[in-house]
């Protein structure tokens, strides 16, 4: 039985009040984010509008399938390499390569041993949630990493003074910060079914599902997340260490 909320001007009235609710809310609170509010919310209803008329057409071919992830990737990288350095101009776009580093070899790893079937409807869903997921971790540890450089200039150089070479003084004042990528992840892994019950588990209940497949499926996603964002972190802090993102 198809469990999903239906679609109409009830859901339309709800989201347009949740929006403008927590528009209000952030003002209030002085955080100064009340438009991004309900620019975000207005930018993901078109943005999904135009996915759900196009998915159709893509899933129908592996080779629509690939382009439209590899859109997804360049997007994330764009987004990231954006909260990094401020642009998605030159260095920026280093961040694309923890991001297909973290994906591509985790994603290879389930479709070859079946753990996902090769279809496009099953790969297209996880690998977006794997991007999201590199894109994520790679913007909050190239940020932290950068900042803790920043902040902590006078050790940077101390390091320098006692022969450490660049690489290594930069590893020793932020491997620390960029630790900090991967703990959404590791928090979400540890409280899921207790705090949590995450997209993927309740998009496949929601699908009719039996729930120990849903549970199934979702420690899938979260420890294959595990692995894509540890990839992604270690990758980012040695662009960050190395002067190629900066």
């Amino acid at each position: 039985m198809n469990a999903a909320p239906e679609f109409g001007p009830v859901l339309a009235l709800v989201l347009t009040g949740l929006a403008a609710f927590a528009a209000v809310v952030v003002r209030a609170g002085g955080l100064g984010l009340g438009r991004d509010m309900l620019v975000v919310t207005v930018r993901a209803a078109v943005q999904l509008a135009v996915v759900s008329l196009l998915i159709a057409g893509v899933l129908r071919s592996a080779g629509w399938t690939a382009t439209f992830i590899a859109v997804m990737a360049v997007v994330a990288a764009a987004t990231a390499g954006r909260r990094i350095t401020g642009s998605v101009r030159g260095c920026g776009w280093w961040t694309l390569l923890p991001i297909v580093a973290g994906v591509v070899p985790v994603l290879a790893l389930l479709l070859a041993s079946t753990a996902v079937p090769c279809r496009p409807v099953a790969v297209l869903p996880i690998a977006g949630i794997f991007i999201g997921g590199a894109m994520s971790a790679t913007g909050l540890t190239g940020r932290r990493a950068l900042d803790e450089l920043t902040t902590r200039r006078g050790e940077y150089e101390g390091g320098l003074a006692l022969g450490l070479l660049p690489r290594d003084a930069s590893l020793e004042v932020c491997r620390p910060a960029a630790a900090l990528g991967l703990f959404p992840v590791m928090d979400q892994t540890r409280t899921v079914g207790l705090v949590t019950l995450p997209g993927a588990f309740v998009g496949v209940l929601l699908g009719g599902a039996d729930p120990a497949e849903a549970g199934a499926i979702q420690l899938l996603v979260l420890v294959g997340l595990l692995a894509v964002e540890s990839i992604a972190v270690l990758i980012t802090l040695e662009l960050v260490a190395t002067g190629r993102l900066c």
